[in-house]
């Protein structure tokens, strides 16, 4: 799979821009509202892609080797989807050809996400999203 047909997986979604906790005793992540400081929440895309790990040194950078062993990541990503074998949704963009198609469905983070920068601690901004 060449780089760029790595990239076209992502459905725009932002969920993984989204912060997590993970209780030190069980190991159990929960999820947040909250974005990375470089998320553009309204377009649900990186405000600098390019640079996002030099500037956000917690930023995952997905690859191939390392997808299937991030639990956090959301059961309806396509990479996640495809490195467990399974297809993806009908709202996905490569699927619908319409790059909105993830948005009108509900799943992206549009308009439900905070900026860190405005949220404060991130204990008072808990989620539990349904994945779809």
């Amino acid at each position: 799979m060449s780089r760029a047909e790595w990239e076209s997986l992502c459905d725009g979604c932002a969920k993984c821009c989204l912060h997590k906790l993970e209780d030190i005793d069980t190991g159990e992540i929960s999820q947040t509202n909250v974005a990375c400081r470089l998320l553009d929440i309204g377009a649900c895309q990186c405000s600098n892609y390019p640079q996002r790990a030099k500037l956000v040194p917690d930023c995952v950078v997905l690859t191939p080797e390392n997808v299937g062993t991030l639990s956090w990541m959301p059961k309806t990503c396509a990479y996640r989807l495809l490195a467990e074998g399974k297809e993806l949704y009908d709202w996905h963009p490569l699927v619908s050809g319409d790059p909105d198609s993830v948005h009108r469905a509900g799943i992206s983070v549009r308009g439900r996400a905070i900026s860190e920068r405005r949220a404060g601690p991130l204990e008072h901004h808990l989620v539990d999203w349904p994945d779809v």
